[in-house]
């Protein structure tokens, strides 16, 4: 009875070093640019943008480590993705529901663009000889917009997207990293599909 108990006390010691060694090699250190979400429902539409977060530590941002009129990929690793449930309108376009890649291209004055793309594409997609096709790109553009960026006082260290529902209508998503913040607007056409279940009946 004795050498059993020791038996199942040694077994058990086994399985925990086991356990704790395995932990410890698929252990991974953190990631540079950490994955993030954010969705918010706005009339009937759900709108998602998933993306990864890369950090400014004490680097020039915008002009330097993105270079002005240089399409950029909107966040760090893989490709920022925005998904509608249902249709909207953006910057006068339609759009149907799904995913569309999103690609920011920003400028030292004036405006800078947005694009949505309709394949959900990575910018690197469009390299050839070192650089970014933006002819190629703006091919596969499902909408693109031109928005001023606000200069903000604080310094946003980490890159992050937000969803404003605003009036439940129209949401306002803004991407906020270093300094600056850039928004627009989608129309989740809440009217439009009122009338459209009205007339159904």
């Amino acid at each position: 009875m004795k050498n059993a108990k020791l038996y199942f006390f040694a077994l058990t010691l086994m399985v925990i070093f086991a356990t704790t060694g395995q932990s410890n090699a698929q252990m991974q250190a953190p990631a540079a640019s950490p994955a993030a979400y954010v969705s918010q429902n706005v009339g009937f539409t759900k709108i998602s943008i998933d993306y990864s977060s890369p950090a400014v530590k004490g680097r020039k941002i915008f002009g330097e480590i993105e270079k002005y009129g240089v399409t950029w990929r909107a966040g760090a690793n893989a490709t920022t993705i925005i998904e509608f449930s249902t249709g909207v309108n953006i910057g006068g376009t339609n759009l149907r529901p799904g995913k569309y890649g999103v690609f920011i291209t920003p400028q030292a004055s004036g405006d800078w663009t947005i694009h949505f793309n309709a394949k959900g594409n990575s910018v690197f997609a469009y390299m050839k000889d070192g650089k970014i096709d933006e002819e190629a790109m703006a091919k596969d553009n499902a909408v693109s917009i031109k928005v001023a960026p606000m200069m903000a006082a604080d310094n946003q260290e980490r890159l992050i997207y937000t969803i404003s529902a605003e009036n439940n209508k129209v949401a306002k998503v803004t991407m906020a990293w270093e300094k600056v913040r850039l928004s627009f607007m989608v129309d989740t056409q809440v009217d439009q599909k009122m009338e459209g279940f009205k007339s159904a009946f």
